[in-house]
């Protein structure tokens, strides 16, 4: 079965399990969605029914969904790198990462040359953990703040009030430029504006990324090429430089994302809309808050009839994340895991497990399967077990 619409919603970081590589990134027993619903004792009845326990529990009930699990084969855990394999394109060397060091000096003297601000921090922290501790001598000197994670970012956090948005971008800018020489190459600067006074400093929904762009062509492009929409929403357009994306609306909060992919679903279009929920990463996976993380599944569960009532009779929804972020593990870092894949169109005659998908790619194989457009490298379509 064909279909004029797709819509991929990314649950950021919701893994499902850890994948039998899981010993070498260090996350072996690792489970983000089991252990955050068994930390706040919660259930999600509508993904439930469509085939979430038989998931979690190796179970074959009845479900009003087709779902299986992806496995990554990607080297990384981070969100550029799953997203990246879901359009076709493999990672084989990681990304490079400053957790340990902080920024090279050379690479800090340029930044500050270039953009004629001093730099505070330049260490591996908690977005908002360093805002509180450096915010203060941040207002009171114009500095800005550098810091980085155990993903391959460089971020810059300042006050829109200290440093205005427009000039914070283009700080961002230079550093992206800076940081394309190969050894200082990280997979995303993201700027990071607040806002408040000490002690009550709270991030905007003005954040950016600037992403590399994607090491070859990826399924977004062979759609766009072919004239179809491809609809970003959230940081999709962010991952992925804008290669590929015909429109762009960036989203606030989960919840934002979600009225927005319901407001979508209402459009006429044709072709691929591609959206990611990211707070439960960076809300409450990387903060290892379990019942934060189960309450914001739980929100989601909530909205599921609604996106499958507003689904139109040639359309397909696909829920998938990119990799995991126990909040119950030690840490603060993604964790490799397996990915839940949920599938579903009204008129479903037939629910299925779909066999395991041996790479994200599959996804993005399944949606080029649909629109006749060119296959990526790799990963197999899954589009004949929808009936």
């Amino acid at each position: 079965m064909k279909f004029k619409r797709i819509f991929l919603v990314v649950m950021d970081s919701v893994g499902i399990g850890a994948s039998k590589d899981a010993e070498q990134f260090g996350d072996v027993g690792t489970n983000t969605i089991l252990h955050a619903l068994e930390s706040a004792n919660l259930h999600l009845p509508n993904f439930e029914k469509m085939g979430l326990y038989n998931l979690l529990n190796d179970t074959d009930y009845p479900s009003i969904a087709s779902y299986t699990k992806a496995e990554e084969i990607s080297n990384g855990k981070d969100t550029l790198t799953g997203h990246l394999e879901m359009m076709g394109v493999e990672t084989k060397i990681p990304f490079r990462t400053f957790t340990e060091t902080g920024f090279p000096d050379a690479l800090i003297h340029e930044l500050t040359t270039r953009t004629g601000r001093g730099i505070l921090g330049n260490c591996n922290a908690s977005g908002t953990e360093i805002i509180e501790r450096l915010g203060r001598e941040h207002m009171e000197t114009g500095k800005m703040i550098v810091y980085t994670s155990a993903d391959s970012v460089l971020q810059i956090a300042a006050h829109e009030e200290v440093i205005p948005l427009e000039e914070l971008y283009h700080i961002c800018e230079i550093a992206r430029e800076l940081t394309l020489k190969e050894e200082w190459k990280v997979g995303r600067i993201i700027a990071r504006p607040f806002v408040g006074t000490p002690g009550n400093f709270t991030r905007t929904p003005n954040r950016h990324d600037y992403a590399l762009d994607p090491a070859e062509p990826t399924v977004l492009d062979a759609l766009k090429e072919k004239n179809y929409d491809v609809i970003s929403i959230g940081k999709i357009s962010d991952i992925f430089n804008s290669c590929g994306i015909t429109e762009s609306i960036k989203t606030r909060d989960n919840l934002d994302g979600i009225e927005t992919i319901l407001r979508t679903m209402e459009r006429d279009f044709h072709g691929f809309c591609f959206a990611n929920l990211n707070d439960f990463d960076s809300k409450y996976g990387h903060r290892r808050n379990p019942i934060g993380y189960a309450n914001a599944l739980k929100e989601l569960d909530d909205y599921l009839p609604k996106f499958m009532e507003s689904l139109k009779e040639d359309d397909l929804l696909i829920l998938t994340a990119d990799h995991g972020n126990d909040p119950t593990y030690k840490g603060t870092d993604h964790t490799r895991e397996n990915v839940p894949v949920f599938v579903y169109f009204k008129g479903m005659k037939e629910s299925c497990r779909i066999p395991v998908l041996h790479t994200f790619a599959s996804l993005g194989a399944t949606v080029a399967d649909n629109f006749d457009v060119k296959l990526p490298r790799i990963g197999e379509s899954f589009l004949g077990y929808l009936k």
